[in-house]
């Protein structure tokens, strides 16, 4: 039996009964999943020439630094002689760290020639080369291969690490001279927009040149079509075509006004096979790397951000090595010292000068220097006008340097004699600059961050201008180092540090 409903679709439908009818209709639209609207499919954008002989260089470079450690193996004094067994296990050595290089992903250009991920990567690589070396050493009962594990690999990693060092020196170098550049579409509020083109400015050595802006409005500041001389070329709707269309290598999101998940979730997928990398500001400014971990929850995506690790078993690593790497440059920098001393004392007055500083968690402790001033400095210090803002002192031709003081002032000498701080416990090596308590008492909250860790001989603020930063440059990277310390951060700075004191700017 058919039975057949007659509808009368001339019949008028009550206010009531359409007014639900269109809540369920928008109540289904945002429970029904988003189907992406497949872009006509075509072939990526090819990787800049530069870029792919950069990572190529890299490469080569590690494996050089394996076969040049193979090579050194020979010249130790209790090395066996050579066998057939020391021809296998070299190729053996060879290939589990090149295989180990791949796996950690070493050689990935989002990495490569930036931050200190491209060397934690690298240092586990090579760690766990050895340690599946060392287990099929003991597996098989060889122990012709210890030599391999605590030799080698650990001659290779200093050796991979050093020529990218070199390798990205002289990349730097061509992005300073406006070379080897991504350039990046910034999306976001005109305040995000300005910020990010001043930091990548800022920071010409991270690769980032910003060629196009898209703002809610449309327009930049003060109703001009540019931001910071970058000129604006649409408003949110813009953002996918112009993406597609265009050369840019990065597409860079900042929260806005409009921007809604959905959007950005379009976006992702009309990027997909393009080759261009979408970067999402999470809004968590000064905190990055090993803090920051993407968790789901039922698909959904959230961003889970842990305390800073001041404990465990990276910072004993680091107090170790910092007394024992203290000790050793004591040694090496003595006749130094000895010269330095002789001439300040020569000029009259202590040769040593000792100042009262605050360490971690406000502890004060004497800091020690080399004698940079007049000895009645601190009664003349009334006298001169404070060229720095923040609680800062500073005077960029202060009157009260001695001769000989200025001159170890330039090439931070006389901070030399801080060594015995960092022996003694009250420093690191790498860390926050040490403030006075005068200073510490005009802290806001967020400076008063950096009193978590030891004051440091050098740091971010060390390679990064010294005295030509302003105070919130000053706190905003001392923050960005308590924020985000790791092992490799502390070698990456150190390796910079050496530059900027042979270089000497920014110190008065």
């Amino acid at each position: 039996m058919n039975i057949h409903l007659d509808v009368d679709d001339s019949a008028p439908r009550r206010r009531d009964d359409a007014s639900t009818s269109r809540t369920q209709l928008e109540s289904l639209d945002e429970l029904t999943p988003v189907t992406p609207e497949l872009p006509p499919r075509r072939a990526p954008r090819p990787r800049p020439a530069w870029e792919v002989r950069y990572a190529r260089s890299v490469a080569a470079a590690d494996v050089l630094a394996i076969v040049v450690s193979l090579g050194l193996r020979e010249v130790w004094g209790d090395a066996p002689p050579i066998s057939g067994l020391t021809w296998v296990l070299a190729g053996v050595t060879l290939g589990l760290t090149v295989m180990c290089l791949i796996v950690c992903r070493t050689w990935e250009s989002a990495v490569l020639g930036q931050g200190a991920e491209e060397f934690s990567r690298l240092l586990r690589a090579m760690v766990t080369s050895a340690v599946v070396l060392g287990l099929i050493a003991l597996a098989l009962k060889l122990p012709e291969v210890r030599p391999w594990v605590f030799g080698v690999l650990p001659i290779a990693l200093l050796l991979a690490a050093l020529g990218r060092l070199l390798l990205r020196k002289a990349l730097y170098r061509r992005r300073k001279a406006g070379a080897c550049l991504h350039e990046v579409l910034a999306v976001g509020t005109e305040e995000a927009v300005a910020q990010l083109i001043s930091r990548t400015r800022r920071a010409g050595h991270h690769g980032w040149t910003i060629t196009a802006v898209c703002t809610p409005s449309g327009t930049g500041t003060d109703m001009v079509d540019e931001i910071l001389g970058v000129p604006v070329i649409g408003d949110l709707d813009a953002v996918a075509p112009v993406a597609r269309e265009g050369s840019h290598r990065v597409v860079s999101v900042a929260p806005a006004p409009g921007w809604t998940p959905r959007r950005l979730h379009q976006l992702a997928w009309d990027l997909e096979g393009t080759g261009t990398e979408l970067v999402v500001e999470p809004g968590l400014m000064e905190v990055a790397g090993p803090r920051l971990h993407v968790a789901a929850v039922d698909g959904l995506p959230l961003l889970r951000l842990t305390e800073p690790n001041w404990s465990g078993v990276p910072r004993v690593v680091k107090a170790v090595s910092d007394r024992v790497l203290a000790a050793l440059l004591l040694v090496l920098v003595l006749p130094v010292m000895v010269g330095l001393a002789v001439a300040v004392g020569l000029d009259g007055g202590p040769i040593f000068f000792r100042q009262a500083r605050v360490g971690r968690h406000g502890r004060r402790f004497q800091m020690i220097k080399f004698r940079s001033m007049v000895v009645d400095a601190e009664r003349r210090r009334p006298e001169l006008a404070n060229e720095a803002a923040g609680p800062l002192f500073k005077v960029r031709n202060d009157p009260r340097i001695t001769r000989v003081g200025r001159w170890m002032r330039k090439y931070s000498l006389d901070e030399l004699p801080q060594l015995f701080n960092v022996i003694a416990g009250s420093m690191a090596l790498v860390g926050p600059r040490p403030p006075l308590p005068k200073e510490v008492e005009g802290y806001s909250r967020d400076a008063r961050r950096k009193l978590m860790v030891k004051p440091g001989l050098t740091g971010l603020w060390q390679v990064s201008g010294r005295s030509d930063l302003s105070w919130e440059e000053s706190v905003r990277l001392d923050l960005r180092y308590v924020e985000n310390w790791t092992l490799a951060l502390d070698w990456l700075i150190l390796w910079k540090t050496i530059g900027a004191v042979v270089r000497g700017t920014g110190a008065y």
